[in-house]
């Protein structure tokens, strides 16, 4: 195969027209490895030395990306990871044309091995979804390398499977949270003027996804600290991005004229991801605005027909209330063999 690297962000507008056809036609297609949430990514949060690695087979078909960045640590390790790695990305891996794994996961295991690309001592792939090639493939080929492969499962991605209707959807919780949610939709709904809506192309988005901030902000002293002004630019950028594809589901709750709750989404291949949300424990905490909306986003992802409400990474009790069932993603770790250091 043809390898070519590329190490800075010139490269990812060179392959603007490829990558995602190539994406479409791996084994796991997400947001997170679109070259609109590589390329932001990269541009806003991205350290160290790029390595943008492409594979094309004969016909110069493109049949591989390996989206690679190299860090160091305090010790010296020099550590290559995915771009995206790890807090802001959820699912991430190598993007392989389906069916030709093993030939483009052996021609990058060789190109890792060359005095090209003899800068690394460590490789960690981190939210590689359950589903991906690369687990059992990917293993078997570092070994025969003469590296060591480990596999640690980092976290879980409850996924709700959504039925045709709300009443079934309901109808699939347990009696107690089935009765919680509609107590709470209720209640909201008596004792309040409520408005929800998705930002649309008719409102200012500069104006709500400050506000969207501004509620990420006021959750909780963990979210004021992530919500940095590095972390701010990433978030502004990737709303601009993704909004004109029809990406983008950012949702507010008004309660009596105030903003009490938001909730950012992506809508993407066929599923709702819940990327992020916010609220004013000040304002109306008493009538659960973000559960409500919350209801209402999984109602509205019914309506669309969408097969999956994904609620990424982390464990938060609410999740499985809700009907969340895990899946995994796992952090695979390469350790170069000891004669190639």
């Amino acid at each position: 195969m043809k390898i070519e690297t590329h190490t800075d962000l010139s490269g990812f507008d060179a392959l603007a027209g490829e990558w995602n056809d190539l994406l479409k036609r791996s084994a796991f297609d997400t947001l997170f490895l679109t070259w609109e949430w590589q390329r932001t990514w990269w541009e806003h949060l991205g350290e160290g030395d790029l390595f943008l690695i492409t594979l094309r087979d004969d016909q110069g078909h493109l049949a591989g990306i390996a989206p690679l960045y190299r860090t160091v640590s305090a010790s010296g390790e020099r550590k290559l990871s995915i771009v995206g790695c790890v807090d802001v990305s959820d699912y991430l891996d190598i993007i392989v044309a389906q069916g030709r794994e093993r030939e483009v996961y052996g021609a990058l295991l060789d190109y890792l091995d060359s005095a090209e690309m003899a800068g690394w001592d460590a490789a960690e792939l981190c939210n590689v979804p359950e589903v991906s090639p690369a687990h059992q493939a990917l293993a078997e080929m570092v070994v025969e390398h003469g590296h060591e492969f480990r596999t640690i499962v980092e976290d879980v991605c409850p996924v709700i499977d959504l039925p045709a209707t709300w009443d079934a959807y309901l109808n699939s919780l347990d009696k107690k949270q089935r009765h919680e949610i509609r107590r709470k939709m209720r209640r909201i709904e008596g004792e309040a003027d409520v408005h929800w809506y998705i930002v649309d192309q008719g409102r200012d988005l500069v104006e709500e996804i400050e506000a969207f901030i501004e509620l990420h902000q006021k959750s909780s002293a963990d979210k004021d600290d992530f919500m940095d002004e590095q972390m701010k630019g990433f978030f502004r950028a990737v709303a601009h991005v993704l909004q004109p594809l029809g990406w983008l589901q950012l949702a507010f709750i008004e309660v009596d004229g105030q903003k009490a709750a938001s909730m950012l989404n992506f809508d993407y291949e066929d599923a709702i991801l819940v990327y992020n949300s916010g609220y004013d424990p000040r304002r109306h905490a008493h009538l659960s605005p973000g559960i409500v909306l919350l209801a209402y986003c999984i109602q509205h992802a019914i309506e669309l027909g969408r097969a999956r409400f994904d609620f990424l990474r982390g464990d938060e009790p609410y999740k499985y209330r809700f009907g969340g069932k895990d899946t995994k993603v796992y952090r695979l770790v390469i350790v170069r063999g000891g004669d190639r250091r």
